[in-house]
């Protein structure tokens, strides 16, 4: 029996993600840096707003590499690192830091991970609700 082959996250398809998480967040607003990664953790798409703050080329990355590596969304682990919980040293315990920050997404193809976005430049849930909808507009 074969897997069936899941299509790759391709440059169209992060370009798609970019410009959704722009338009949301400049719906509300807000100025943000998104990064798009395919599911080796390479860098795919990535924008910064002329008004965004310099630090969230960074953060984006950083959580879109986090959202990538643990198949979940960022926001959903920030408990986990606390003092008592269960990655507490995880952040840095590798060689490329994790940022357990709200704003990273996986991107999944038949329920299967594919990449991540990851935005960054406004307040963590505002930047998980804008890298949430351009994974749900890219279905």
């Amino acid at each position: 029996m074969t897997a069936t082959a899941i299509a790759p996250l391709t440059t169209a398809d992060a370009e798609i993600l970019v410009a959704a998480a722009h338009r949301a967040a400049e719906a509300a607003g807000v100025a943000v840096s998104v990064t798009v990664l395919d599911a080796g953790g390479h860098p795919l798409a990535f924008r910064r707003d002329d008004r965004a703050v310099l630090i969230s080329g960074e953060t984006s990355t950083r959580k879109a590499y986090t959202a990538l590596q643990l198949d979940s969304a960022t926001a959903d682990l920030v408990d986990a690192v606390k003092p008592d919980g269960p990655f507490h040293s995880l952040p840095t315990a590798l060689d490329k830091p994790l940022l357990f920050i709200a704003g990273g997404v996986p991107v999944r193809r038949d329920g299967r991970p594919i990449g991540a976005i990851g935005v960054g430049g406004g307040a963590p849930e505002q930047d998980h609700a804008f890298a949430s909808a351009a994974v749900a507009l890219l279905g």
